[in-house]
C-alpha cells in the first residue's frame, strides 16, 4: 500500500461523501467508506477491490473503535481522514427545541471530534496523515434560521485551527473545507430538520425560508464531484491550505468576512486600544 493512499471517509453513503470516495477510488488509492448503512454506501459505490465498506455512527464511540481497526487490519494505514458526515437541524432559536440544538452538535461537531480522536493514535504512529474536515460557510458566518448548524460548525473551525498545531510536530496536518451552496442532498428532507412551529412572531419568516431552501434543493450552483477532484487534488499537495474556500459563493463570504472584522477592528480603535493598565 505504499504507492496509494488510503482513505477513511465518514457520510459515504449519500452526498458529497459518495462523490469523494469515488474520485478518491479513481485516482488509484484505497478507499475505507463508511456509514450508518452499510448497504447504501455499497450500492452508491459499487465493487472495488480497494474499497472497504464498514458500518459507522459517528456518535459511537464503540462503533468508531471497530472501523478504525477495520481500516488498519485491512490496509494497515490511514493517510486521509475525511471527516464528512452531517446533518441540518434548522429553526428560529426560540424554536428549535435543546434536544434538537444538542443533536445537531452530538452529529456535526461532536462526530468529528469523535472520529478524529480515534484515527490520530494511527496517524501519529505513522508521522503522516491529513485530516479533512467538511465545514460550511456557516462556520465563516453565521445567519438566522440556522443558528445550531453554524453553532456546530463554527466549533469544528475553533476545534481544527487549535488542533492543527498540535499535531504537526508529528507530520499530521489539517484542512478545513468550507463549501457554499452544493448540489448535494443537504437540502432533503433526509438530512434537514425543521424546527416545529409554535411562535406566531415567526411564523411567516418560517414559511418563508423554509420554500425558499426547499425550492433551492437540487438547484445550487455547486457540483459536488467536482469539489471531490479538487480535494483529491489538495490531498497530494506537500502543504495543503488550511483552508479552502470551495466555490465563488465561497470566496465571496471569505472576503466580505475579512472586511467586516477589519472594519470591527477600526470602528473604535482608540476605545479598544486605551484598556490597558496605567503606569505605576
Amino acid at each position: 500500500m505504499t504507492d496509494k493512499k488510503v482513505w477513511f471517509i465518514t457520510g459515504a453513503g449519500r452526498g458529497m461523501g459518495v462523490d469523494i470516495a469515488k474520485a478518491a477510488l479513481a485516482a488509484g488509492d484505497a478507499v475505507v467508506a463508511t456509514g450508518r448503512n452499510p448497504d447504501r454506501v455499497a450500492s452508491a459505490l459499487g465493487t472495488y477491490d480497494d474499497l472497504l465498506v464498514v458500518k459507522l455512527d459517528v456518535t459511537d464511540p464503540a462503533g468508531i473503535e471497530y472501523a478504525v481497526r477495520a481500516a488498519v487490519d485491512r490496509f494497515g494505514r490511514i493517510d486521509v481522514l475525511v471527516n464528512n458526515a452531517g446533518n441540518f437541524y434548522a429553526g428560529f432559536f426560540e424554536e428549535i427545541s435543546p434536544e434538537d440544538f444538542r443533536a445537531q452538535l452530538e452529529t456535526t461537531l461532536f462526530g468529528p471530534v469523535n472520529v478524529t480522536r480515534t484515527v490520530l493514535p494511527v496517524m501519529r504512529a505513522q508521522r503522516s496523515g491529513l485530516i479533512v474536515t467538511i465545514s460550511s460557510t456557516a462556520g465563516i458566518v453565521g445567519q438566522e434560521f440556522c443558528m445550531a448548524y453554524a453553532a456546530a460548525k463554527f466549533g469544528v473551525e475553533g476545534w481544527i485551527e487549535s488542533l492543527t498545531p498540535e499535531i504537526a510536530p508529528f507530520g499530521i496536518r489539517t484542512m478545513l473545507v468550507e463549501p457554499g451552496f452544493f448540489r448535494t442532498e443537504l437540502l432533503t428532507p433526509e438530512s434537514t430538520n425543521y424546527a416545529e412551529p409554535s411562535i406566531e412572531e415567526y411564523a411567516e419568516r418560517t414559511k418563508q425560508t423554509v420554500a425558499a431552501w426547499t425550492g433551492m434543493n437540487g438547484k445550487q450552483g455547486g457540483d459536488p464531484a467536482k469539489l471531490a477532484d479538487a480535494l483529491i487534488q489538495l490531498a497530494t499537495q506537500d502543504a495543503p491550505p488550511r483552508r479552502f474556500a470551495a466555490g465563488a459563493d465561497a470566496i465571496a463570504t471569505f472576503e466580505q468576512k475579512a472586511k467586516d472584522l477589519h472594519a470591527q477592528a477600526n470602528a473604535h480603535r482608540a476605545l479598544s486600544t486605551n484598556l490597558a493598565h496605567d503606569p505605576a
